[in-house]
């Protein structure tokens, strides 16, 4: 499990993404690093550009090294290219699929969901953020779950708000439902990411 100890502000900071919709007016105040000397800071090394494009990735994700480095040896025996095939390796993970489709705020909220059972795939309960959706595959909020909170908020729009919801996904908010039409496209997967740079640092 991905380490949460570390403030999501600070990390935004530090990786010059705003990982969540909270940290967004705290990032645009100080997009730059903390720390005492965070404004002076260079990114001066391949290395760290490399190392910095792979840990933004990561984060948009919320996964761990050892999950990200199975998803780039997964990318690479796909056909086309290899880092826009591990965005759409990692688009397809069911956490990141129920953020997008409006039934979370973040993506740490949409992994709570599915951990905590509330989440089930093609009628059968799935409890793994990393399972991963195929076209046609239908993604719904378990019956017994659709009174919390979190969801009846969902189903009213409030975390839809935040995005626009991708083309390849179908969704109904009042059913708490939706379908994964296709294989995403890497230019409408909203992540901010260089991913040529991630290939290169596996590469390397």
């Amino acid at each position: 499990m991905p380490n949460q100890s570390r403030p999501k502000v600070k990390k935004s900071r530090a990786l010059g993404i705003a990982l969540t919709p909270k940290a967004v007016k705290y990032f645009e105040a100080r997009p730059y690093p903390p720390g005492e000397h965070g404004r002076g800071r260079k990114q001066n090394s391949d290395y760290k550009v490399r190392l910095l494009e792979k840990q933004r990735l990561r984060a948009q994700y919320d996964i761990s090294e050892k999950q990200m480095a199975r998803a780039y040896d997964r990318a690479k025996k796909a056909p086309g290219k290899t880092g826009e095939a591990l965005v759409v390796e990692l688009e397809r993970r069911l956490d990141a699929l129920v953020l997008r489709a409006g039934l979370a705020r973040t993506i740490y909220q949409a992994r709570q969901m599915v951990v905590h059972g509330h989440i089930e795939v093609n009628g059968k309960k799935v409890d793994k953020p990393s399972f991963r959706v195929r076209p046609d595959d239908v993604v719904m909020v378990r019956e017994r779950s659709r009174a919390k909170h979190p969801f009846q908020v969902a189903r009213e729009g409030g975390y839809a708000g935040e995005g626009e919801t991708p083309r390849y996904l179908q969704v109904n908010l009042q059913a708490l439902a939706f379908r994964l039409d296709r294989e995403p496209n890497r230019k409408e997967i909203p992540v901010i990411c260089d991913e040529q740079l991630v290939v290169e640092y596996y590469a390397r």
